[in-house]
């Protein structure tokens, strides 16, 4: 039987403050934890329904698995239907991250809302980009609303937590690199001749980069308005910018 502490557990991690004293995280889903099993990540408990276990029991030989009904596992987590399984993982390791020869990072200044990071998570895995760099005041990787919204693509982008402007120092006594912004009246994006490898800097929701990493801005970059729209999703943004750089290759 499923123990009412184990319960307690699994749902203390919709908590910020308890997934990283724990140091472990939700995955709801069937798509998500699908993808999950087939990630580097290690799971410490999976519950699913009966039906799931059927369907990917091959997959489950080597994890802690155990069998609740539908209505045991949306008490548990977060998604008002789920029919098929929630995982228990441990996250991965704060590391620093970089990037290598003809490669982009993403560098996040202050994305406060989670569906917006998960959107730009499953974005940057489309274009092919790995490492996400997050401002220590960008929502938490890890949030469950984060993961649901990747879509499964957090399994495949690793992402590093620091203040953003250290970073940059740190990175900059490195190599020369080329940091790009996007800003709201810059180099038309449809034009702009991308490097072969950089950092792309992407700005809160409502008040684009902050003047402190701004000052770290290499190349300025904008998405041509044509209407009459005040101003475009970050996630939206994201996407823009990546095909236009993706074009160039």
């Amino acid at each position: 039987m499923f123990s009412k502490q184990q319960q307690k557990y699994v749902q203390s991690l919709q908590i910020k403050k308890y997934r990283q004293e724990h140091q472990r995280f939700l995955v709801e889903g069937a798509k998500s934890v699908v993808e999950l099993l087939a990630a580097d990540f290690e799971i410490e408990l999976l519950l699913c329904t009966e039906k799931f276990f059927i369907e990917n029991e091959k997959k489950l030989k080597k994890i802690s698995v155990e069998q609740i009904s539908q209505s045991e596992l949306e008490k548990l987590g977060t998604l008002q239907s789920n029919d098929a399984a929630l995982a228990v993982v441990k996250m991965r390791e704060n590391g620093f991250l970089m990037a290598d020869e003809k490669e982009f990072v993403l560098i996040l200044d202050d994305i406060r809302d989670p569906g917006n990071l998960g959107t730009i998570l499953r974005i940057a895995d489309w274009y092919g980009i790995k490492k996400v760099v997050c401002s220590l005041n960008t929502v938490d990787f890890y949030n469950p609303k984060v993961i649901s919204a990747s879509m499964g693509s957090f399994t495949r982008i690793k992402a590093y937590y620091s203040e953003i402007s250290k970073y940059i120092e740190n990175i900059d006594k490195i190599k020369n690199i080329e940091i790009i912004g996007t800003f709201l009246s810059s180099e038309n994006v449809h034009h702009f001749d991308f490097p072969p490898s950089g950092y792309i800097v992407l700005g809160n929701e409502s008040n684009g980069i902050s003047d402190e990493v701004e000052k770290f801005i290499t190349k300025k970059i904008t998405i041509p308005r044509f209407g009459q729209a005040e101003s475009l999703n970050v996630g939206i943004a994201t996407a823009v910018v990546l095909d236009n750089l993706k074009r160039r290759e």
